[in-house]
């Protein structure tokens, strides 16, 4: 019984863990995002096609 309860703790850490992680490479590639859009947008009059 003791060795499920580790298991479950050590699974619910990883868990944790995991989603802290997800959640920092989501923010990132929001605010690289929002950066490339302003640069566009910045830069739209010296682009031609």
């Amino acid at each position: 019984m003791e060795r499920i309860y580790k298991t479950m703790r050590n699974t619910g850490a990883a868990s944790i863990a995991l989603g802290i992680v997800v959640v920092c490479i989501g923010l990132s590639a929001g605010i690289i995002a929002i950066i490339n859009g302003a640069l566009l947008l910045k830069r739209k009059s010296e682009i031609t096609f």
